[in-house]
């Protein structure tokens, strides 16, 4: 892909300030003591605080495309404390306290990212106003209040997630049809590519070295395979290897079933008027989304434009990465269709950008970071679409255990943990498409009954919940 295509990806990719140019890609064997797949969030993370640690490291980044490719800089822009496994799955496997230290730590994580991108100089355009989460539906409020009295009996007070009513929600976003919804302060809204592009070049002025266009093909103890051809193949070998693909870790040899790639899609609108933004809110540039099944979220961008995603385009057969097929165009327009029908003042108005990304699915919907010194391969990955501040707590974690250092971090629940595969094909196709039609159903249940969905509560195990 040329620079333009680079750029040509997403909002974020057109407006990230830097170039798209590929950085040289790997032309030969090569010896590091670190060697690091995928040059997104959870490699360069993991790069900024070892480089923090042991600056004589010899650090070697492996990445497919550019820096920035993938999830980390198509995102919806969340950085926010949400963890994929729920605090009573995270105990079930641990204990109270552990998982109540995995959640403490990840709110602390969106204050860390923020203080390194001012650190470092690296204008994100990243603004904490947390996350609103609308009740839209009768049964989205008592979901609302059910989450809520859950999280007082884990000893969670207003200051991490408060009770909304009708008036309080729309003091903050007055979406159509709202009777109340949820806030909590530990989030922040920001432009993901500018925070990825800025972690590389800050890495890549500590001594890393990032190779482009280089695809990995298969990881081994102690080394990483890139095939270039049939006949020419290159090795990188190092003390440590760490994988940090997500998404696309199914393209590795071996690894097809340890995470299923699925989309979401977004859309940003052309920048809004003073006019339009005082009917809707996000004053203090608040991430929103709604008590649906079928995950909608969104943000104000720091030039006042809306973009809005949404989960729903079908996963593809075998784990098969797609970036824009026919269903695409489908799932964009029932997501324009939403948007609008929560906010009537976005109709015609220009929807200047449409994409769409992977994101990694573990078959518990856990994620995990883990290291093996005897193998030398860790990993850190199955963010469930929760990656931008997750990714940041796996880097500082990775350096610990890469660098023997015992932390409160090596300490949390989520370190050594294991999802099971998922199943073969045809199995899996049938099953995730199931569920994504199921909730789809469900949303559409409660609205016409008010009830909870009996088809959601029946397809929960299948799509993380309980």
């Amino acid at each position: 892909m040329s620079r333009d295509g680079y750029a040509d990806i997403s909002l974020w990719h057109e407006t990230a300030g830097d170039s798209w140019e590929p950085r040289p890609a790997l032309m030969g064997d090569v010896e590091v003591d670190v060697a690091i797949v995928g040059a997104g969030y959870t490699g360069l993370w993991t790069a900024y605080y070892l480089t923090e640690a042991r600056p004589d490291l010899r650090i070697a980044i492996l990445e497919a495309e550019v820096a920035g490719f993938g999830a980390s800089g198509r995102n919806g822009g969340w950085c926010s404390a949400l963890f994929p496994a729920s605090l009573d799955k995270v105990a079930a496997a641990s204990s109270r306290e552990a998982a109540l230290a995995q959640d403490r730590a990840m709110r602390a994580t969106v204050d860390e990212v923020i203080r390194v991108a001012e650190a470092e100089g690296i204008e994100a355009d990243i603004a904490k106003g947390g996350t609103i989460t609308l009740a839209r539906t009768q049964a989205q409020l008592e979901r609302a209040k059910t989450e809520v009295e859950h999280a007082r009996s884990w000893g969670l007070g207003e200051a991490e997630l408060a009770l909304l009513d009708r008036a309080g929600a729309e003091r903050r976003l007055a979406a159509t049809d709202t009777l109340g919804g949820t806030y909590t302060p530990d989030c922040a809204s920001i432009h993901p590519a500018k925070l990825v592009r800025g972690l590389a070049r800050v890495v890549e002025s500590r001594g890393v070295t990032i190779y482009e266009q280089t695809r990995a093909t298969a990881i081994e103890p102690h080394r990483v395979l890139v095939q270039h051809s049939p006949a020419e193949r290159d090795v990188v070998t190092a003390d440590v290897v760490v994988r940090a693909t997500e998404g696309y870790t199914p393209t590795l040899a071996g690894l097809e079933r340890e995470v299923i790639p699925v989309r979401s899609l977004i859309i940003a609108t052309e920048p809004l008027s003073d006019l339009v933004w005082s009917s809707i809110g996000l004053e203090e540039r608040e991430t929103f989304s709604d008590g649906r099944h079928l995950l909608i979220y969104g943000q104000r961008t720091a030039d006042d434009r809306l973009v809005f995603g949404g989960r729903g385009a079908p996963y593809s057969f075998g784990s098969r990465i797609t970036h824009a097929d026919a269903s695409d165009l489908r799932t964009h327009r029932r997501l324009l269709t939403t948007l609008i029908e929560m906010f009537p003042a976005v109709r015609g108005h220009q929807v200047t950008h449409r994409w769409g990304g992977v994101l990694a699915i573990p078959r518990d919907w856990h994620a995990s970071v883990g290291y093996d010194p005897a193998s030398g391969l860790a990993h850190a990955g199955g963010y469930v679409g929760d990656g931008v501040a997750t990714t940041n707590l796996a880097g500082r974690t990775l350096r610990d255990l890469i660098l023997g250092t015992p932390s409160d971090l090596t300490a949390l629940p989520w370190v050594g943990h294991v999802s099971p595969r998922w199943e073969p094909e045809p199995l899996r196709w049938l099953g995730v498409n199931a569920g994504l039609r199921a909730m789809t159903v469900a949303d559409a249940e409660e609205s016409a009954t008010g009830k909870g969905s009996l088809v959601a509560r029946a397809v929960a195990p299948l799509v993380g919940g309980h």
